[in-house]
């Protein structure tokens, strides 16, 4: 009888500890997202569906894009969870070509590396990860992308589409730069 009561009281003990880390977890991802809130940016013609699942980093004075061993908050030539909070997602009805290269329709997290001409675009296949959490050996695809220096700053990071034929431009945008990402359809 006191063993079958121990196990009860350990039971609960585990219950109320395992509830306060769901708490603290929600807690912490309201509190997270109060400083880069969610976005989608959608895209629809001709058939062809793109929706893009991100966070919004704020600039608040930084300097954003710069050499490894400046204070850059996003450093060239190291991959980046292309926004905030959890990895950025991208969901496509049909197959694409990105930059030229193919993929298959589906969602996926994208990350790039950031340079200060070209960025890479990664399509990676694991999807729901929280941002810092990447592992290359899931990349299907690596595409260049171009970047436009722009006079204006934009605080807070974002995206958006231009419609081209057969598709889109996706658009990265933050501080001074953009970032043009071919996608069309097969």
């Amino acid at each position: 009888m006191a063993q079958s009561f121990s196990m009860i009281k350990l039971l609960r003990i585990v219950l109320v500890l395992l509830a306060l880390l769901a708490i603290g977890f929600v807690g912490m991802r309201f509190y997270t997202k109060s400083f880069s809130p969610s976005d989608t940016a959608d895209f629809a013609h001709n058939g062809l569906e793109i929706t893009v699942d991100y966070c919004q980093p704020a600039k608040k004075g930084r300097l954003i894009f710069g050499p490894q061993n400046s204070k850059a908050l996003v450093p060239y030539g190291k991959w980046w969870r292309t926004g905030a909070n959890e990895a950025t997602v991208i969901s496509f009805n049909k197959d694409v070509l990105i930059s030229g290269k193919p993929l298959k329709a589906g969602s996926y997290t994208i990350f790039t590396i950031p340079d200060k001409d070209m960025w890479t675009i990664i399509i990676n296949e694991e999807v729901g990860q929280w941002g810092l959490s990447y592992d290359s050996t899931r990349d299907i695809l690596h595409a260049p992308a171009a970047v436009i220096n722009k006079s204006d700053s934009v605080e807070k990071f974002y995206i958006d589409f231009n419609e081209q034929s057969n598709g889109a431009d996706m658009l990265l945008r933050w501080d001074k730069v953009e970032v043009v990402v071919p996608i069309r359809a097969q």
